[in-house]
C-alpha cells in the first residue's frame, strides 16, 4: 500500500513538472491565437529552434544567462518573423484559414529538417546537476529541475498577468482579441499589436524548451508533440483563455504522467487526447471557454 502511494506521489510530481512547460507553451500558442486569430501551427518550431540555440551555446560554453537570452531572442525572432513574412502577406490578400494553415505548417517541416542536418537527428540534451534526483522522502526521488521548471513557470504568469491588467499595451492587447475595429478607431496599431503578441507568446516557448533540453533532451520533431500539445491545451482550458490554457497543459501533463500507473509509457502521450476527446463530447467550450448557444 505505501509502495503504491510512494509512485502515485512519485508520478505525480513528474506530471506537475512536465505541466507546467506544457503550461507554458500551450499559454504561448493560446496568446498569439487570442490576440491575432492566426493558427500559429508554427509554434512548435518555435520551441525546437530556442532548445537547439540553448544546447548549442551551453556546449560552446557559453554562460547558461547568455543561452537562456540567445533561445529567447532566437524565439521571438521567429515569431516576428513568421508574423511579418508569411501570415501578414497572407492575410493582405486575404488568405483562408487552411492557407495560413499550410504555410506555417510547411515552415516547420522546413525548420525541423535544417536542424536535423546542422545539429544531427536524435537525442540531444544538457548535462547538469539540476537533472540529478535526490531522496527527497524514503523511495521518494525529486530533481532539482523540478523545483526550476515549476518557480519559473509560476514567476513567468505572474510577469504576464501584471503586464495584460497594469500596462498600457497589455490592455491594449487584450482589446486586440476582443474587438480590433475599436483599436483603429482609437488610433491604435494593430499590427504593432500583432508583432507584441507573436513575440510575447514565443518567448514563453524558450524557458520551456531550455528546461525540457536538460530533463528528457531534445530531438528536431519536439516541435510537433509540443503543438499538438498546445493546440489540445488551448482546447481544453476554452478557446480565447489564456489561464485556462495554462491550467489544461498542468492537467495534460499531469494526465500523462498517471496514466503510467496502469500502462506503458507509450500510451502516456494518448492520455493528453482522452481528456481532449473527453471535453470535446462532454463540455465542448472547455474549462473557461464561454458556451455559444445556436
Amino acid at each position: 500500500m505505501q509502495e503504491s502511494l510512494l509512485l502515485v506521489l512519485q508520478l505525480l510530481l513528474q506530471g506537475v513538472q512536465t505541466g507546467a512547460l506544457y503550461a507554458l507553451t500551450a499559454a504561448g500558442f493560446a496568446l498569439i491565437f487570442g490576440a491575432t486569430k492566426v493558427f500559429h501551427v508554427a509554434h512548435g518550431a518555435a520551441f525546437t529552434l530556442a532548445g537547439y540555440t540553448f544546447l548549442y551555446c551551453w556546449n560552446h560554453d557559453w554562460s547558461p544567462v547568455l543561452g537562456a537570452l540567445a533561445a529567447v531572442g532566437v524565439a521571438v525572432a521567429f515569431g516576428v518573423g513568421m508574423e511579418r513574412l508569411v501570415y501578414r502577406p497572407i492575410q493582405r490578400h486575404e488568405g483562408s484559414f487552411f492557407t495560413v494553415f499550410v504555410a506555417a505548417f510547411g515552415v516547420s517541416i522546413v525548420v525541423q529538417n535544417l536542424v536535423g542536418v546542422f545539429a544531427g537527428r536524435g537525442f540531444a540534451s544538457v548535462n547538469t546537476s539540476l537533472s540529478n534526483s535526490v531522496e527527497l522522502l524514503p523511495d521518494l526521488y525529486l530533481a532539482p529541475l523540478f523545483w526550476v521548471a515549476v518557480g519559473v513557470a509560476l514567476a513567468l504568469f505572474i510577469a504576464l498577468n501584471l503586464f495584460l491588467t497594469r500596462s498600457n499595451a497589455g490592455v491594449a492587447l487584450r482589446a486586440l482579441a476582443q474587438n480590433p475595429d475599436l483599436l483603429r478607431a482609437y488610433g491604435l496599431s494593430s499590427s504593432r499589436l500583432s508583432m507584441l503578441a507573436f513575440a510575447l507568446g514565443s518567448a514563453l516557448v524558450a524557458p520551456a524548451a531550455i528546461l525540457t533540453a536538460m530533463n528528457t533532451g531534445l530531438r528536431e520533431s519536439a516541435g510537433n508533440e509540443v503543438m499538438l500539445v498546445s493546440m489540445a491545451s488551448t482546447i481544453v482550458g476554452g478557446v480565447g483563455s489564456l489561464r485556462g490554457a495554462a491550467l489544461a497543459g498542468l492537467l495534460l501533463g499531469v494526465a500523462e504522467s498517471l496514466v503510467l500507473i496502469r500502462l506503458e509509457t507509450q500510451w502516456a502521450s494518448a492520455a493528453s487526447f482522452l481528456v481532449l476527446f473527453g471535453f470535446i463530447l462532454f463540455r465542448p467550450s472547455g474549462m473557461f471557454g464561454a458556451a455559444v448557444a445556436k
